[in-house]
């Protein structure tokens, strides 16, 4: 039993940073319609820029703060490429974000090599349910918690927020209106840059990444956006902690390498039962 119980609280806390990078995958196709595959590589970008400040640059708190601003403007530049020119099909700006990803796996290996990074982070042990768990994975779900209610007031609350929605909801009459759609979708990458930039923060303390840990997590977090629909946050949360609990369950049980294999086959588990909703709805 107390097995079963550090599995699932585990898996909780390694729901937080898939539902932080699949809440950036959100962000983006909401607005622009393009599936951002560079957001597993925005995670790897905070990890390791995060490594480099904590390393006698910067204090804890600035560090990460920093790390996810730098990742911001990743995010801004990915964009730029991929949706900053008017009329992009969002299949080709689907490749451009692949394409920068490769790009940017190719920079990680250039300024930090190919050795895992693990920075510190926040040190001890928490008792919960009477199960002992690192104190940063816990922060990990924690801030996720936040952060998933901080951007829900953004949208509900702010002018930003607003122009955001009108874009993701009916972009023709979002420009009528005067919005620029082609900003708000570089708002929406600058976003994505943020979250994925703060998941990595959050999750190189306990799992170090590395330039191969991009796949895994765009993966794990693009699973969790597809069983949202690509459009809600809090069902991309939802997706998340199934995911992850599943997967340490899987970890604790069986074998830690199939996490990946768990994310593709809820991925094509989740888009056979929508295509057979959606071909019934036809029927009718």
């Amino acid at each position: 039993m107390a097995d079963l119980l550090t599995y699932l609280i585990s898996g909780l806390a390694l729901a937080g940073s898939f539902a932080l990078i699949g809440s950036g995958i959100v962000v983006v196709y909401r607005v622009t319609h393009v599936l951002n595959f560079a957001q597993g590589t925005f995670a790897v970008f905070g990890g390791m820029i995060s490594a480099s400040l904590l390393g006698g640059l910067l204090p804890h708190g600035v560090a990460e703060l920093v790390a996810v601003l730098c990742c911001a403007v990743i995010g801004v530049i990915v964009g730029f490429a991929a949706v900053g020119r008017r009329g992009t099909p969002p299949m080709i700006s689907l490749l451009v974000t692949l394409g920068m990803a490769m790009i940017g796996q190719a920079v990680v290996v250039t300024v930090w090599g190919q050795t895992p990074v693990s920075p510190p982070g926040f040190s001890g042990t928490i008792d919960i349910l009477g199960v002992s768990l690192e104190t940063q994975r816990v922060v990990v779900f924690v801030a996720a918690l936040i952060t998933f209610a901080l951007l829900s007031l953004f949208f509900a609350r702010t002018d930003i927020g607003k122009a955001l929605t009108a874009a993701a909801s009916n972009p023709r009459a979002a420009r009528l209106v005067g919005i620029d759609t082609r900003l708000m979708g570089l708002v929406a990458f600058a976003i994505a840059g943020a979250l994925g930039g703060l998941a990595g923060v959050l999750i190189a303390p306990t799992t170090a990444v590395s330039v191969s840990s991009d796949l895994p997590l765009v993966l794990s977090g693009l699973a969790a956006a597809i069983f949202g629909g690509l459009r809600s946050p809090w069902l991309t949360f939802v997706g998340a902690v199934i995911l992850g609990v599943v997967g340490q369950l899987v970890a604790g049980y069986a074998n830690g390498s199939y996490q990946t294999q768990i994310a593709l086959v809820m991925m094509l588990v989740i888009m056979i039962a929508r295509a057979g909703r959606m071909t019934a709805e036809e029927a009718k």
